[in-house]
């Protein structure tokens, strides 16, 4: 089934098309009871100023410095703006990464002084692109629209595992080990206690793992950086026994990843959604 161009549809149906597309059924928006059905009650109805900030990676990156201060550390931002000409006179460092402010998935990885030809060819409409509109993520129309520099973390040219901790009404429920992001990727999903869980969330299962050195730390952190949220994903990364701070997201998956059903129950079941009065922002 095609979904009609945003524009065409008010968004609210779009939303809804592309539900029922990733999941072959419509969303109950009276009483949804799973998580990915809450997910997408939160996507097309919740507007409070409290996740406003959440898909704007230069806001979140100070709220982890505030909150979670001594638990992780934020990579430092070398540069933000509009225009990568400006990048000429920026003392960047020996390995860097380039990536939009207002969306995902974009991103470039450099290498001391900018070749600023090349950047404006590759990111060309970057700044422009309207990311919210794919999946209506309305967060994302929040977010700032402009483009970031910062230091590259870990090993140049590997890409660090990403360990992702889905905190649900305060606690940390379950804990994402996503490998092989550039090539290969594989998913383990483990509980706090880092005891296996038997789901992968759509991927390919990825290897087993031993706990992170700083487990209890990544925990207290996520706990910290959802506070105040019903339901939020911390994303951080582990490298060399140093925690760092990626990124936050209030729409795992954009509410259409393929969950298997008894997790997307489970989940769905911790989750109480607020009020419908209190969404108004």
């Amino acid at each position: 089934m095609l979904v009609p161009r945003s524009g065409v549809l008010p968004a609210p149906v779009r939303r809804t098309l592309l539900y029922r597309q990733a999941t072959g059924h419509l969303p109950p928006l009276l009483r949804p009871r799973t998580f990915t059905e809450k997910l997408n009650w939160r996507i097309t109805l919740d507007r409070r100023d409290l996740l406003a900030p959440t898909c704007d990676k230069l806001a979140m990156k100070e709220h982890a410095r505030r909150l979670a201060p001594g638990l992780v550390r934020v990579p430092e931002t070398l540069w933000a703006g509009t225009d990568v000409g400006e990048l000429a006179d920026v003392e960047l460092a020996d390995h860097w990464v380039l990536k939009p402010n207002h969306s995902c998935i974009r991103r470039l990885f450099g290498r001391g002084p900018a070749d600023v030809a090349d950047l404006r060819r590759r990111t060309a409409g970057w700044v422009q692109e309207r990311y919210w509109r794919k999946s209506e993520e309305w967060a994302y129309r929040r977010a700032r629209p402009c483009l970031l520099v910062e230091e590259f973390i870990g090993v140049p040219g590997v890409v660090p595992a990403d360990l992702k901790v889905v905190v649900v009404g305060g606690e940390p429920r379950l804990v994402e080990l996503h490998t092989g992001r550039d090539d290969d990727h594989g998913t383990r999903l483990y509980s706090p206690e880092w005891e296996p869980l038997p789901w992968t969330i759509g991927y390919r299962p990825g290897p087993d793992a031993d706990p992170p050195e700083r487990l209890e730390d990544l925990l207290k952190a996520a706990t910290a950086l959802a506070d105040g949220f019903d339901m939020l994903r911390v994303d951080c990364y582990e490298v060399d026994g140093e925690l760092w701070f990626g990124e936050l997201t209030p729409y795992p998956g954009a509410g259409l990843s393929p969950l298997e059903p008894d997790l997307d129950a489970w989940l769905g079941a911790t989750w109480t959604l607020p009020p419908l009065r209190h969404t108004r922002g």
